[in-house]
C-alpha cells in the first residue's frame, strides 16, 4: 500500500507541476505580434515606365473607341439616310430632263481647220438614233496606217477620232 500512495503523491506533483504556469519571459525574448489579415497597403508608384504608360494609354484608347463607335446597323441605317437625302436633294437641284445618253460610233469628220469636229459627229449619232441634237461624251481614237506603211515603216498613218458615247436631246 506503501506504493500506492507513494505513486499517487508522484502523480499528483507532476499534476501540479503541469498546471503552474511558465515563468515570464524576458524581454529579449518577448514575442512577435500578431499577424494581421488585412492587406498592406502598397505605395502608388510615383513615376510609370514608357512600358507602363503605352500599356495604360493603348488601354485607355481602345475602350474610349469601342463605346464610341456605332454598331452594323447604326452604320447602315446612317448610311441609307445619307443616301436618300442626296437623292432627294438631286432631284429638286437638277429635275429629270428630256437628255438620254446614247452609245455608237460614229467618225468625226475633219473640220475646215484640220482639227476634228465631234460636235457634228454627235449630232449625227443622236439623229441616228431618233434624237434632236447631242454633245459628245466619250471619244475614241485610233492610228489608221496602209498595210505597206505598217509593216515596212514607211509612209505616213493619220489619227481617226470616233464619239461612242453622246447626250442627246
Amino acid at each position: 500500500m506503501l506504493t500506492a500512495s507513494v505513486l499517487s503523491i508522484a502523480l499528483g506533483a507532476t499534476t501540479v507541476c503541469a498546471q503552474q504556469k511558465p515563468p515570464p519571459a524576458a524581454p529579449s525574448q518577448q514575442a512577435a505580434p500578431p499577424v494581421s489579415s488585412e492587406p498592406v497597403p502598397v505605395p502608388a508608384q510615383t513615376d510609370p515606365g514608357l512600358i507602363e504608360g503605352l500599356g495604360k494609354l493603348l488601354k485607355d484608347s481602345a475602350s474610349g473607341l469601342t463605346s464610341k463607335l456605332p454598331t452594323p446597323g447604326q452604320a447602315l441605317d446612317g448610311l441609307n439616310s445619307s443616301t436618300k437625302d442626296a437623292t432627294d436633294s438631286l432631284k429638286r437641284i437638277a429635275p429629270l430632263s428630256a437628255q438620254t445618253m446614247v452609245a455608237g460610233r460614229t467618225i468625226c469628220p475633219p473640220a475646215p481647220n484640220g482639227a476634228p469636229d465631234c460636235k457634228a459627229a454627235a449630232d449625227q449619232l443622236c439623229k441616228e438614233k431618233g434624237y434632236g441634237a447631242g454633245s459628245g461624251v466619250d471619244i475614241e481614237s485610233a492610228q489608221k496606217c496602209s498595210a505597206k506603211s505598217y509593216f515596212t515603216g514607211q509612209g505616213a498613218c493619220r489619227t481617226e477620232n470616233f464619239v461612242t458615247r453622246a447626250v442627246c436631246q
